[in-house]
C-alpha cells in the first residue's frame, strides 16, 4: 500500500485513490486534446454514462487511461521487473480506438518514422525526428533496463528526478505510433509508486511549457541512436526536473484534504 495512503480510514483511502486517477487520467487526456473536463472525466469513470455532446473517443480515452492507472498500481505493488509485454499491455489500454490500423500498431512499437513540428528558443519553427523504428526494440530495451535499475535503487530524494529523467528518455524515443506521451506520463511514476509516493501530474494549463522543455531538450541533444545514451547530460535534465518538481503540488494537495478530513473525523 502506498506510504501517502498511512493513517487514513479505509473509506478515505478509497476516495483519495479514485481522485487521483480522476485527475491523473483528467490531466493527461487534456494535454493530448481531450475535451471532457475534471468533473466530467469523474462522472464518466465512476457513474460509467456518457456526456452528451462530447465525442466517444473523449470517453474511451478516460476509459483506457484509468484502466491503464490500474496496470501501473499493480506493477507498482509487485517486486518484479517491468518487461515489454508489460509495456504493450499498457499501451493496448491507452490506444482505445476501434479501427485496426497497420500502420500504427498498437500494443506493438512503431513500424514507420514519426517526427513533430516544434518552435526553438530563436522562434525557428524547426522537425523533431525522434528515432528510427529499426532502431526502436534495442533502445527501448535500454530504457527498460533504467526503469528497472530505477525501482531497485530508488530513494525518497532522487524518485522525482528518476520521474523526469524517464520521461524525457522515453518520448525522446518515441517508441509508439500513438500515445507516446500517455505513455510516459505513466511508466515514468513507477519509481515513485513503488518510493510509496504519489504520481505526478502535468496540469492541462502548463501544457504550453510541458511541451516547450520537452522540445527545448530534443533539440539540444538530437535524435535518440541506438548504442548511445538516451538520456544526456545533467545540465539538459534540470529545467525539466525543476518542472516536475512544481508538478507534484497537484497530486500533493489532493493528499493534504484527505488528510484534515481524516484529522477532522478525530481518531
Amino acid at each position: 500500500m502506498p506510504s501517502f495512503l498511512d493513517r487514513l480510514d479505509p473509506d478515505l483511502q478509497q476516495s483519495l485513490l479514485k481522485a487521483i486517477r480522476n485527475v491523473w487520467t483528467h490531466t493527461s487526456t487534456a494535454i493530448e486534446g481531450n475535451t471532457l473536463s475534471l468533473g466530467e472525466t469523474a462522472f464518466v469513470l465512476e457513474e460509467g454514462l456518457t456526456i452528451s455532446g462530447k465525442p466517444l473517443k473523449d470517453h474511451q480515452e478516460v476509459v483506457g487511461h484509468a484502466r491503464a492507472i490500474d496496470l501501473i498500481l499493480n506493477l507498482a505493488r509487485s517486486e518484479r521487473a517491468v518487461e515489454t509485454s508489460d509495456v504493450f499491455d499498457l499501451h493496448r489500454a491507452v490506444q482505445t480506438a476501434i479501427e485496426l490500423d497497420t500502420q500504427c500498431p498498437v500494443g506493438a512499437w512503431k513500424n514507420s518514422p514519426n517526427g513533430t513540428q516544434a518552435v526553438d528558443a530563436e522562434g525557428r519553427i524547426r522537425f523533431i525526428e525522434y528515432a528510427t523504428p529499426a532502431e526502436v526494440p534495442a533502445l527501448m530495451q535500454a530504457w527498460l533496463e533504467d526503469l528497472n535499475r530505477a525501482l531497485s535503487t530508488w530513494t525518497i530524494q532522487n524518485a522525482a528526478a528518476r520521474y523526469a529523467d524517464l520521461h524525457l528518455a522515453f518520448v525522446r524515443v518515441h517508441p509508439f505510433c500513438d500515445g507516446n506521451g500517455r505513455m510516459a506520463r505513466l511508466l515514468a511514476n513507477l519509481p515513485l509508486l513503488r518510493a510509496g509516493l504519489p504520481p505526478i501530474v502535468i496540469p492541462r494549463e502548463r501544457r504550453a511549457e510541458y511541451v516547450r522543455l520537452l522540445s527545448d531538450y530534443d533539440f539540444a541533444v538530437g535524435p535518440a541512436r541506438a548504442g548511445a545514451a538516451i538520456l544526456h547530460t545533467e545540465g539538459d535534465t534540470v529545467p525539466f526536473r525543476a518542472f516536475c518538481a512544481e508538478c507534484s503540488r497537484v497530486v500533493d494537495e489532493i493528499i493534504e484534504e484527505a488528510h484534515k478530513t481524516q484529522a477532522a473525523r478525530g481518531v
